[in-house]
Parts: C-alpha cells; sequence; structure tokens
C-alpha cells in the first residue's frame, strides 16, 4: 500500500484560529469587552422577550410591570422616585402610573410628610398580579439554573449584581438618553 503523501494544513480562518502569541493586555481588555458586549446584548435581548411574552398576556406592559415591581419591592414612593427608579423621565413614569391605575394596580395616597406631595402605592390587585407574574418568571429561572451547581449560580448570581451596580454608577440619571449630551461621551 502506498504511503499517503503528508499534507499540511493550514489553520482555519476566523474566530476559531487562535495566535500564539502573547497579546498586550489592552488587546485582551478589548477582546473580553466585546465578548461581555454580545454576551449580556444576547442575554437582555432574550430577557426582553421572554418578558414581553409573559407580561403582556396580564394586559400590562413591560415597563408598567418594572413599575409595579418597584413599587411592591420599594413600597410607597413619589412619581420622581419611582421615575428615578425606572429611568424614565417623569412624564412618561406619569403615564405608566396613569394607566396602572386605570387597571386597579396602583393608587394615588397623601404623603405622610410633605403635603404637597403624593404617593404611589400598590393595590392588592397590583400585588397579586406581580405575585403571579414573578412566579412564572421564577419558574422559568429555576429550570435555567437547575443543572448549575450551587457554587456557579452563586457566582453566577453575584457577577450580575455587580455588573448591574457598576452599570448604574455610570450612568447619569439626570441625562436622557435621548438628548445630545448622553451622546457625546
Amino acid at each position: 500500500m502506498p504511503a499517503r503523501p503528508s499534507r499540511s494544513r493550514s489553520p482555519a480562518p476566523g474566530p476559531a484560529r487562535r495566535s500564539h502569541r502573547v497579546q498586550p493586555a489592552h488587546s485582551a481588555l478589548e477582546r473580553d469587552a466585546r465578548d461581555l458586549y454580545e454576551a449580556l446584548t444576547d442575554l437582555v435581548r432574550l430577557y426582553q422577550f421572554r418578558d414581553r411574552n409573559v407580561i403582556c398576556c396580564h394586559d400590562v406592559s413591560v415597563t408598567q410591570c418594572y413599575a409595579l415591581q418597584s413599587l411592591v419591592r420599594g413600597g410607597a414612593m413619589t412619581l420622581g422616585a419611582l421615575a428615578t427608579e425606572l429611568y424614565l423621565d417623569k412624564s412618561t413614569a406619569s403615564r405608566v402610573v396613569e394607566a396602572l391605575e386605570r387597571k386597579g394596580f396602583v393608587r394615588r395616597a397623601p404623603h405622610p410628610e410633605d403635603a404637597r406631595a403624593i404617593q404611589l402605592v400598590a393595590t392588592a390587585k397590583g400585588k397579586n398580579l406581580h405575585a403571579g407574574i414573578e412566579a412564572t418568571l421564577l419558574d422559568e429561572e429555576r429550570r435555567l439554573i437547575a443543572g448549575l451547581s450551587p457554587e456557579v449560580r452563586k457566582a453566577a448570581t453575584g457577577l450580575i449584581r455587580d455588573l448591574a451596580r457598576a452599570t448604574a454608577t455610570r450612568m447619569d440619571v439626570d441625562t436622557p438618553a435621548c438628548c445630545a449630551g448622553a451622546c457625546s461621551r
């Protein structure tokens, strides 16, 4: 049987090809930043669709659900505080609250310390709606992480919390995203 000629194989083109040279730290940081950006973009997009598909079945928008969640978790708050919590301007937050109020999920109450102000409060109906939506989403989260070890689950949660905190500290909540000042950074 004749011997097969040896063929030299060139490395595969594209992302699968890894250079064996040591990359400068800034190149590694750039690569890691891009990888993180892509991973988070994918995750956020999927969660937005998932949330929309679950939440909209209850006759509320995702933003209305986030507002209700803020009121359930944080208790009564002013419209300004809710707007800040949701990273919305007051007029947008006001429209969100008006819709929740029309549906009976939120009510306005006098502020205990400032007679000029009002507080927004989740009603019993709103709290029940939030509990139902949260239960559905938590069921999905349990299925998602069931195959992970407790250590990995804890580390993943810690990392996501750290990233959320770091992102929040870098955001300028007083500058709406659509203004020129926000885009020139």
